[in-house]
């Protein structure tokens, strides 16, 4: 028999992540609705916990980024505004 023909006949029974097709994970068992809420608030509340606030340079400069984006991008748009107007006088008069 050849690797390809013992390979598939191996993975026949194994699902996606290579567990038997008849086996559940922990996790994926149903629980009651509010468990299910508390699980979720543990886990934002997990999550929030990694969250570092920005030192005031890193605070400072995030802003000026988003400044210049925002005057960069109005920039922009007025050029592109202007060049639309000027071709749909040019096209109607």
């Amino acid at each position: 028999m050849s690797d390809s023909a013992s390979g598939a006949a191996s993975a026949e029974g194994l699902g996606v992540s290579g567990a038997k097709k008849g086996d559940k994970h922990p996790a994926a068992k149903k629980a009651n609705f509010f468990s299910r809420i508390a699980l979720f608030v543990r886990q934002v509340v997990a999550e929030l916990k990694k969250v570092v606030a920005p030192t005031r340079p890193e605070f400072l400069n995030y802003t000026l980024v988003v400044i210049v984006f925002v005057l960069v991008a109005m920039a922009f748009v007025l050029i592109l505004d202007f060049f639309i107007n000027k071709g749909v006088s040019w096209v109607f008069g």
